[in-house]
């Protein structure tokens, strides 16, 4: 399985690259432009019940949209992740470290990895206060809806763009060795 998964990353490397590299701007991009552009401007609606409705709606399309590049970013992470040998890069047949750069690169990858992981978690936990809105929307039950919303772009949405920026930076930084 390993030798193909080398093989496969050895034969589609710039495909594999590019679409982990797009999935990362999806996510990361998207958070930003909900965040800075489209949060504020809700905020401008009077109505709290339209207000939640839209909120709901933009951020259940968001979810929705950028799901399936979470999980494209982690099979095209676990392909490269292989297909470069990041696991064996650092220790020879006698267990001894083969560089410093090598170490180096090694947890960088790592620290990538660790990054994506917590914001995969911590999407999951917007995906469900918000999942937990709707259904309290639909009850009609408006003060548990904001209740249940307001945590996300006070605090989750905010760190999982500081997250996202410096796992880019990582990968940037990874290119470069």
């Amino acid at each position: 399985m390993k030798s193909a998964m080398v093989e496969f990353f050895g034969t589609y490397a710039r495909e594999i690259v590019f679409l982990h590299i797009f999935s990362a701007i999806i996510w990361i991009g998207g958070m930003i432009a909900i965040r800075l552009a489209v949060h504020p401007n809700l905020q401008l609606i009077e109505d709290p019940r339209v207000k939640l409705g839209r909120i709901l709606a933009i951020t259940g399309n968001f979810f929705n949209i950028v799901m399936p590049f979470i999980v494209l970013m982690l099979i095209t992470a676990i392909l490269m992740a292989v297909g470069l040998g990041f696991r064996n890069a650092t220790i020879d047949q006698n267990g001894q470290v083969i560089s410093e750069t090598a170490l180096h690169i090694y947890n960088m990858v790592h620290a990538k990895e660790a990054i994506w992981f917590i914001m995969t978690i911590n999407f999951t936990w917007m995906y469900l206060k918000r999942r937990k809105a709707q259904k309290l929307f639909h009850e009609h039950n408006f003060s548990q809806v904001k209740t249940n919303l307001e945590l996300i772009p006070k605090f989750l949405l905010p760190a999982n763009i500081v997250l996202g920026v410096v796992a880019l930076w990582l990968g940037v930084a990874l290119r470069g060795f």
